[in-house]
């Protein structure tokens, strides 16, 4: 979409876009500028008829703000956001388990609504629930550990007492670790596992909230529709990091999971 289109009467903004996982700035991503480039093409290809972006977690790979400070980088990409912002696009961010540490900055600089937890939400005179989706389903007992730390105030107060330098090298390094030294067998195992558990909960959901028709989430990196009961539609989110990515677009009728490289 060129620019000449956004003072177009003709384009209508109807549009709600859904995407997540994009783990900017994370280490193990050979080429952080383009993989930066392939996010930002895809905001800037949304323009002219985005009435809503909302993006559901780990955009980030990493993230933290102090109260003075915030992590470096990721200028292109806030700038895109900026220019939708200014555009008219309603922004939200959900944050994920990457960047759960997400507060005021970028909703005071920018004007994006920050959402923590799932979230029912009506569109169009429909009824959909938004999660990142690790709070959906039974995780790891490791993981539900690690996330009540993340969480907690105290380990929160003791964490940012770190030096940014030292805070922020720990966990982009630890970020690291965990992502390159995964067993892929394995993780195909616990992917499949965490969908099963997914599905469980998204059930008793459909049955504790009847009038949900759409959920949408990311967090599993496996993107697909499913129909876990009659009456709902779920579309998980992919990951961008490999040069590719998986986004859905809702049109006011019709959610679609749509491929960014076609």
């Amino acid at each position: 979409m060129h620019n000449s289109q956004l003072n177009n009467p003709s384009v209508i903004r109807s549009k709600t876009y859904f995407i997540s996982d994009m783990h900017l700035g994370a280490r193990y991503i050979n080429d952080a500028r383009a993989h930066e480039k392939l996010v930002t093409d895809f905001l800037e290809s949304i323009r002219g008829d985005a009435r809503r972006l909302m993006m559901l977690g780990d955009v980030l790979d990493y993230w933290y703000e102090y109260d003075s400070v915030v992590p470096r980088g990721h200028i292109r990409f806030f700038g895109k956001l900026a220019e939708l912002a200014d555009d008219g696009v309603e922004i939200m961010w959900m944050t994920g388990n990457h960047d759960v540490w997400l507060r005021d900055y970028l909703r005071d600089e920018i004007g994006i609504t920050v959402v923590t937890g799932k979230m029912f939400i009506t569109l169009d005179g429909h009824r959909f629930l938004l999660s990142h989706g690790d709070d959906i389903g039974r995780q790891p007992w490791n993981y539900r550990f690690m996330k009540w730390c993340f969480l907690n105030p105290v380990c929160q107060a003791l964490y940012s007492s770190l030096h940014p330098n030292i805070s922020h090298w720990v966990a982009t390094h630890w970020s690291s670790h965990n992502r390159t030294s995964r067993n892929e067998a394995r993780e195909r195992s616990l992917a499949t596992s965490l969908l099963n558990e997914q599905d469980i909960a998204l059930r008793q959901i459909a049955h504790d909230h009847p009038d949900i028709e759409y959920v949408v989430m990311g967090h599993l990196h496996v993107p697909g529709v499913s129909h876990p009961t009659t009456g709902m539609t779920v579309a998980r989110l992919g990951a961008w990091l490999h040069g590719t990515g998986a986004y859905a677009v809702w049109d006011g009728e019709t959610l679609r999971l749509v491929d960014s490289d076609k």
